[in-house]
């Protein structure tokens, strides 16, 4: 998930004021959005069997693995697996937001631990809803942060402290 975007489209450029309840609103459509298409996907992945992959379930890796027939489908394995959000940006987003990121605040580093609190408590009732693995992580991102703060560029212009860098 691309936080700087967010918190451009919600922050305080133009002299505004944050509108938090549409970044929360939006942050949490966007996520429920990778939550379907996680689950899509995992959904897909259940229905192969076991013959569609056996060098990797023949390794004994995964829990239960090795109890699978060559035509059993793979849920029972693929059920311990994770199904992971990723965020990219929160300094960004917060700086966008408010003018000032996590390290410069205490009160920026309260609302950064708000935000990832909104989204880790997004994906445990996705967890308890599905009875899977869901999680919240921040991740590098290598390729995406350098394209997405170039497509934010293009979009929004050369923001100081949010895409005025090569990357998130």
């Amino acid at each position: 998930i691309n936080l700087p975007r967010l918190g451009i489209k919600h922050g305080i450029l133009d002299g505004k004021k944050a509108d938090m309840k549409g970044f929360y609103e939006e942050l949490g459509n966007i996520m429920d959005m990778v939550k379907d298409q996680l689950l899509e996907r995992f959904e897909v992945q259940c229905s192969k069997h076991n013959y569609n992959f056996p060098f990797l379930l023949g390794q004994g890796v995964w829990t239960n693995g090795e109890k699978l027939k060559p035509t059993d489908r793979l849920r029972k394995v693929w059920k311990h697996g994770t199904l992971s959000t990723g965020f990219i940006g929160l300094a960004e987003c917060l700086k966008a937001l408010t003018g000032k990121h996590h390290g410069e605040s205490d009160e920026m580093e309260k609302l950064g631990l708000e935000i990832i609190s909104f989204m880790r408590k997004k994906c445990d009732e996705y967890a308890l809803k599905y009875n899977l693995n869901f999680a919240c992580l921040a991740t590098p991102a290598e390729g995406l942060s350098g394209r997405f703060t170039g497509i934010d560029r293009a979009i929004y212009g050369k923001i100081k402290g949010v895409t005025d860098r090569e990357y998130y």
